[in-house]
């Protein structure tokens, strides 16, 4: 289906954005949290899950470990509950990460529309140069996301190193560790989020542009938005992998580990090999990649449709919204 259209060629509200991206969010949270948490240990692991010579049930066994911890010789629903630590963080970021990303994109492309609409057409052609201020704008919306940083850190660390957590709560973990130890990783971070997120929102505008041939990416239909959102997932997830193995690598140890990241980019190469950056990306691009085109498929679809409820109820108005790009 198509979303509803308005009176008039508009952008969305602001209400409209936080409702759409927020449930896509929350929706996100329930169903796809387990898989997460199995991406992210599988990420963290440092060890070979299947040596040379040893027989395949060693290898399917050292897996279990890896991915249900303690839990590992547990009952079915013991090991399907271990995989829901940090649920309260992981909702405290991912939600508030949806609403920032899907929600604020759209305003950080609106004043790019504004300003530099001409500079863009000028170097890359009208339709080039639309796509490129979505992911332009994609791009420092993800260098931005590292203000959310401290509850992705822990989020992570309660998935893959819950022993960093014993005997002390949230509130002693800040004060013993300072906000400072909660940004660790900020610049591997940002360093993997702008190319990530440039990937994400431009192959989506490209699939939208080029592919669809939509003016109004508002007006694209659920299958329109569907596909685009797989095309910027996967780019995004590639572009994005090696980096986010070095950011998770940091964020999951131990609190009073103070290893840099070029330390341990050093240290993957000389002990596991360059295939190490790209270690958990089947599972990324298999499990995470549909998360992904899950969230954004659903934000992009919501948004448009809240808006036009919103109106129709009166509680936003047209005049109050700009030009849709």
């Amino acid at each position: 289906m198509s979303p509803p259209s308005s009176s008039s060629k508009h952008s969305e509200s602001g209400m409209a954005r936080l409702c759409g991206s927020g449930t896509s969010g929350f929706l996100e949270l329930m169903i796809f949290h387990p898989i997460d948490t199995v991406a992210k240990r599988l990420m963290s692991n440092q060890t070979r899950l299947f040596a040379s010579g040893e027989a395949l049930s060693v290898g399917l066994a050292n897996t279990n470990k890896v991915i249900f911890k303690d839990a590992a010789n547990a009952a079915f629903f013991k090991k399907y509950a271990s995989l829901f630590p940090g649920l309260g963080f992981a909702a405290g970021y991912k939600i508030s990460q949806r609403v920032y990303k899907f929600g604020g994109q759209p305003f950080v492309n609106e004043y790019l529309n504004n300003k530099f609409k001409g500079s863009f057409n000028g170097v890359f052609g009208e339709k080039t140069g639309k796509a490129m201020m979505h992911a332009t704008a994609g791009s420092l919306i993800g260098i931005g996301e590292i203000a959310l940083l401290p509850l992705d850190v822990l989020k992570i660390k309660k998935q893959t190193n819950p022993e960093a957590f014993k005997g002390r709560g949230v509130v002693r973990l800040i004060s013993e560790e300072g906000i400072a130890g909660l940004y660790r990783g900020a610049l591997w971070t940002a360093a993997r989020n702008a190319p990530g997120s440039f990937a994400l929102f431009g192959g989506n505008a490209v699939m939208k542009e080029w592919v669809f041939g939509l003016e109004d990416y508002s007006k694209a239909t659920f299958f329109q938005n569907f596909c685009s959102s797989i095309g910027g997932s996967v780019a995004s997830i590639t572009v994005s992998a090696p980096l986010d193995v070095v950011k998770t690598r940091i964020q999951s140890r131990n609190f009073d580990n103070h290893e840099g990241g070029m330390s341990i980019i050093r240290n993957m190469v000389r002990h596991e090999g360059f295939g190490a950056f790209f270690k958990g990306l089947l599972p990324k691009i298999l499990v995470v990649g549909p998360k992904l085109v899950f969230s954004f498929t659903v934000a992009q679809q919501l948004i448009p449709l809240f808006h036009v409820k919103f109106e129709d109820m009166g509680i936003t108005h047209v005049g109050n919204t700009a030009k849709q790009v």
